[in-house]
C-alpha cells in the first residue's frame, strides 16, 4: 500500500477520520476498492465501515444495474 501526504487548509472543518472516510468511501463507490479494501484503508472492520457509509452518502449496495439484470437473467 502506498502512502500519500497532502496539506489541507485549517479552514476545512474535517478531522483525519472524516478525510480518510471520504477517500475510502469515494474509492469504494467508484468501484476502485472492494468493501474490505476500503474498510482497511479507513481503519475499520468491514461491518463498521458498512454501517458508517450512509453518513457519507454512499450506499453499501454498490451494484450496477447491468450486473443486476444479468444476475436476474441467470437465476
Amino acid at each position: 500500500m502506498r502512502t500519500i501526504n497532502f496539506k489541507i487548509p485549517d479552514s476545512v472543518d474535517l478531522d483525519d477520520i472524516d478525510i480518510t472516510m471520504i477517500v475510502a468511501s469515494t474509492l469504494y463507490e467508484k468501484g476502485k476498492l472492494s468493501l474490505g479494501q476500503a474498510a482497511e484503508l479507513a481503519g475499520f472492520s468491514k461491518r463498521a465501515f458498512a454501517e458508517i457509509l450512509g453518513k457519507y452518502g454512499v450506499s453499501i449496495f454498490n451494484y450496477p444495474a447491468s450486473d443486476l439484470s444479468l444476475d436476474i437473467e441467470n437465476a
